[in-house]
Parts: structure tokens; C-alpha cells; sequence
């Protein structure tokens, strides 16, 4: 399972949100923001426990101060709970949700099993919605087989993270950037770059970036796999010989948490993470102390991101699929998404990224900049049947190379046989 940044959180709170009564649903309707005279519903929600779902639930005074008859209970899990969770309550003849958060692994998965509501009809029966607005990658991964099943919430989409005071210019090149992390840990007072090596998908999160760097795929456009390719071996060989040259020692089993330690703690210079990991970085009362500031953030070297995404979905067995709509379309319309990004939450809107307001009242005109740019041809880790499967079976294959337990030939060629094995069996459900 992916890791996720350990931060304090409220694991599970139950907020009354109101929200307007919707007439009489139907395939082809969406219900009416004004009608507050409906009879009043709970909704269930499950969310991942991460800052953003605390900034989500931050704006729940303005939606109770607009609706008036629903009460939304939200419930934040460890990442790791939330897929069985999902699960369980989509195969169950009372289901615990009504609204999901999918990772992008699990799209089509979810969608197949039947676990998810079609919703193209209610984007396209709410007025003002400008559902083109999401960054198109972000936009994709809810699409599965032409029908849409997830609107974006938040991005995860990688970016170069480096310390501004040591490194004057991010390389766009990748083989510049090797060369700068190597000279950087040859003087010996910090080292290139933080590495996430760790097996299974922390570490193809990170190398995937450098397989595009390299031009390799996983799959195509159809979905066949193209991994084991002469662009992926190389790949990989830059990848050992960068983590043996430049990377902490004994980092191996390093995943998010350390690295992202390494980088506060003045350990490296550099770090392939998450965009929005750079505010945190720099926030003087965070754990960089001292060095808060001193941070920056880049496009990947190579300039094609990986791409992680949660999306907001309706569950297919909900008893209130209107009203679910009303509360994310509410949540995602271009206002409101504007509000949480100024907040602090990761941006999915090309026209949020754009805005005066949030680039004076968030985080500066470059980093919304340079968040455009990452998401305007991010591509996802995997997609399609066993996704989050064929991210692992990559990943442990990955690190075994690094290991010295398989030769990079090896890795690489079973890796690519053993995603299509996975690939080519019927999605769970």
C-alpha cells in the first residue's frame, strides 16, 4: 500500500452539514441548490487521513450557512483501511458510504465492480460547473470505458524539491540533474538527493518519473505493456548508480516519511515528492526550523510528472446519489475549490492556478505556476485492471534490483511479464 505523511489527525468526526432538499432523481437530472424541502438525510463519507480532508471539512460552516437538511458524517482513515473499507461496504445490502475517495489505482476496479455511480449526467446538469476547468490527466483517471465515475479532489502529482540556497536552478534534464546530485554529495556536506527506494510503490512512484525521463512507459495508449523496453533498463542503471553516488547511506528501505525527513532535517540537498509538500517545507513552524524558506519546487527532471490523484465518488449502492452530488458539486465548484486551495489544499483547477487572489493569498505566483506546468501532461502510475497490483509487483521488482538480488535485465523482464499477468485478469468485484 502506499505510505502516506504520518500527521496528526482527527480520525473521525461527524459534522451536521445542511444542504438543500433535491426533487426527484432520475438518470438524466441533477437536483435543484435552491429546494431546501426535502426530507432530511445523513450522508456517510469515507476520506483519507491527510490535510486536505481537514481542509475540507474546514469549510463545512460555509455549507452549513448555504443548506440547510443534511447531515454529512465524514470519516478519515489511514490509507491503508480505506480500499477494504470501500469494498466491504460496496458489496454490503446496507452500505456504510454514500461518498467515496478513490485513489487512481482502484478507478477502474471500482468502476467495473459496479461499486461507483456514472455521473456524467449530473456534470452535466449542473450549471456553472466547467468540468473541462480540471487539468485534463486529473480529468482521465475517473473516466473509465467513456463514462466518468470520479471528479478530482486533490493531485499527488511528483515534483523536484530542492534547496534553493545549494542548487542556484533546478536541471530540466535528468542527466544534468544526476551529474549536480553527485557533485553535491562528493563535498560531502549533504548529500544529492533524498531517495525513496522502499519496495513495492514508493519506489516505482519514484522511478516512474525517471522512466519517463528516459522515455519509457508502462503500458501504451491501449493499455499493452511496454515495459520492458532498452528505456526502461536505462532507467533503472541511472537510478542504481544515482542511489549508490548521491543518495543517504543504508537508504534502501526509505519511503516518504524518511526522505522527506532527510530534506527538513538539512540531510540532502533534493527530494522527488509531491508538489505540495513544498509549503510545508517552508512553513516556519514546521520541520524544517531553521531552513523553512529556503525551499523550491520544480518540474521533475525530464518535465513528465507521475501522477497520484484521490477523486470524489458516489457509492453505486447509495440510497442518496442527489444529494451526494449536491455536496461534491458544491465542494468542487471553481468558488469554493478556490477557497480550499488558498487554504492550503492541493489544486485539480487550471483557473485556480491561474488566479491573482490565490497566487497572493496561497503560496506565490511560481509555485502555482510551476504546479500548472507539472499537471498539464502528468501521467498516472497505472491504470487499468489490478492497477494497484501491478504498482507493486514494478515496485518489489524495482527494489530488488537495487538490492543486488536481481540484475536489472531480470528486474525489468519480470517485472513487465508479471504486470501483464495482473493486467489481463478480471478487475475483483
Amino acid at each position: 500500500m502506499r505510505q502516506r505523511p504520518p500527521i496528526p489527525f482527527l480520525l473521525t468526526l461527524v459534522t451536521a452539514l445542511a444542504l438543500a432538499a433535491c426533487g426527484p432523481s432520475d438518470d438524466s437530472a441533477t437536483p435543484d441548490n435552491g429546494d431546501a424541502t426535502g426530507e432530511p438525510v445523513t450522508l456517510s463519507v469515507i476520506m483519507e487521513e491527510v490535510p486536505d480532508t481537514d481542509i475540507v471539512l474546514d469549510l463545512v460552516e460555509d455549507f452549513e450557512a448555504e443548506y440547510e437538511n443534511i447531515t454529512l458524517e465524514v470519516e478519515a482513515l489511514p490509507f491503508d483501511q480505506m480500499r477494504d473499507r470501500i469494498i466491504t461496504s460496496s458489496l454490503a445490502p446496507d452500505p456504510t458510504y454514500d461518498i467515496v475517495v478513490v485513489d487512481n489505482p482502484w478507478m477502474v476496479d471500482f468502476a467495473n465492480g459496479g461499486y461507483l455511480l456514472e455521473l456524467d449526467a449530473y456534470i452535466e446538469g449542473t450549471e456553472g460547473y466547467d468540468y473541462e476547468d480540471f487539468a485534463e490527466p486529473l480529468r482521465d483517471i475517473g473516466v473509465v470505458d467513456g463514462t466518468t465515475f470520479g471528479v478530482p479532489l486533490y493531485n499527488y502529482a511528483l515534483s523536484l524539491i530542492y534547496r534553493s540556497d545549494i542548487i542556484d536552478e533546478a536541471p530540466a534534464d535528468i542527466e544534468d540533474y544526476r551529474q549536480l546530485v553527485a557533485d553535491i554529495s562528493s563535498e560531502g556536506e549533504v548529500t544529492g538527493l533524498a531517495m525513496q527506494p522502499q519496495r513495492g510503490y514508493k519506489i516505482f512512484e519514484e522511478w516512474a518519473n525517471w522512466l519517463y525521463a528516459y522515455g519509457g512507459s508502462l503500458t501504451d495508449d491501449s493499455g499493452n505493456v511496454t515495459l520492458d523496453s532498452p528505456e526502461a533498463r536505462e532507467a533503472l542503471e541511472a537510478y542504481i548508480e544515482t542511489y549508490e553516488t548521491a543518495a543517504p547511506a543504508d537508504s534502501l528501505s526509505w519511503g516518504f516519511d524518511e526522505a522527506l525527513r532527510a530534506v527538513a532535517g538539512g540531510e540532502a540537498a533534493s527530494m522527488i515528492s509531491y508538489n505540495w509538500m513544498l509549503p510545508t517545507l517552508n512553513n516556519p513552524e514546521g520541520d524544517a526550523g531553521d531552513l523553512a524558506g529556503s525551499f523550491a519546487v520544480a518540474e521533475v527532471p525530464g518535465g513528465k510528472a507521475a501522477l497520484g490523484s484521490w477523486s470524489w465518488a458516489i457509492a453505486g449502492n447509495s440510497e442518496n446519489p442527489d444529494e451526494a452530488w449536491e455536496f461534491i458539486s458544491w465542494l468542487t465548484s471553481p468558488e469554493i475549490d478556490k477557497q480550499r486551495v488558498i487554504a492550503g489544499g492541493a489544486p485539480t483547477r487550471m483557473s485556480v492556478l491561474a488566479d491573482e487572489e490565490v497566487w497572493s493569498e496561497g503560496y506565490g505566483q511560481d509555485y502555482y505556476e510551476t504546479v500548472a506546468a507539472i499537471l498539464e501532461d502528468a501521467e498516472p502510475l497505472a491504470s487499468g485492471p489490478n492497477a494497484e497490483e501491478v504498482i507493486e509487483i514494478v515496485g518489489t521488482h524495482l527494489n530488488a534490483a537495487i538490492a543486488g538480488e536481481e540484475t536489472v535485465d531480470e528486474a525489468i523482464s519480470r517485472a513487465a511479464a508479471e504486470a501483464e499477468e495482473a493486467f489481463a485478469r478480471t478487475s475483483e468485484g
